[in-house]
């Protein structure tokens, strides 16, 4: 079972999610605050972390970027409210998706399987199957895409991408052209049916054009099919 770095002030959501999730199998490490998580992350190792926006000190902002910027850790955010400026900011933070508090246990686990999947399975979302030899690597301009290896380089040099980033971009590479709309997106890439949160497509697109794109204003990779959705290229 995944195991959880749970990064949250309050004592008795972080009693109850902890509790919820061990009773499910998982191995948690529960921090009260900020410091105290980035401490415990090293010598924990988890495969994913919950993470509190409103803590102590280094608040949930700061600590996912501190995190981004050493590990592509899959990180759900922890939010009391869902519809304001806390979510998108987080999410542009390096946030892969976020939860309203309070959550049941049958809903955290829901949606840490389902972040968890985007790194585990291909673009189209079938098991890989073990063929003699390297997969090839798919070359758009200057851009390398390594779908058996979940690598992507650009100009020779391997990209650091979070595992929605990851995702997202492989899902549009598959099929170079076609326009995707931000609901199709969602029940796609994360796994959210019926009225997603569109915020969370804008902001996962945001931060992989800062990654992959010269010039991210003026997309050559993921562009913006205005009154539809995305695609990827035409190059």
């Amino acid at each position: 079972m995944p195991r959880v770095l749970l990064i949250e002030d309050d004592a008795a959501v972080r009693d109850g999610v902890s509790l919820a999730l061990r009773r499910r199998g998982h191995e948690v490490a529960a921090a009260a605050s900020g410091e105290e998580g980035l401490e415990v992350l090293p010598g924990f190792r988890p495969d994913i972390v919950l993470l509190d926006l409103m803590l102590p000190g280094k608040d949930g902002f700061e600590v996912c970027r501190l995190i981004r910027a050493e590990r592509q850790l899959p990180i759900i955010m922890l939010t009391a409210r869902g519809d304001d400026l806390d979510v998108v900011l987080g999410l542009e933070a390096g946030a892969d998706d976020y939860i309203v508090k309070p959550a049941r246990g049958e809903v955290l686990e829901a949606r840490i399987r389902a972040v968890l999947r985007r790194t585990a399975l291909p673009a189209d979302g079938q098991p890989a199957v073990s063929e003699p030899g390297p997969a090839p690597v798919e070359t758009y301009g200057e851009l390398a895409i390594d779908r058996a290896g979940l690598v992507v380089g650009k100009g020779g040099q391997d990209l650091a991408l979070a595992p929605s980033e990851m995702k997202l971009l492989l899902f549009l590479s598959a099929t170079p052209g076609q326009v995707f709309s931000r609901q199709q997106l969602l029940e796609h890439v994360w796994e959210h049916s019926y009225h997603g949160d569109a915020r969370l497509v804008d902001a996962c697109v945001m931060r992989l054009r800062t990654k992959i794109e010269d010039t991210p204003r003026s997309p050559r990779y993921v562009q913006t099919v205005r009154g539809f959705g995305y695609r990827f290229g035409p190059l």
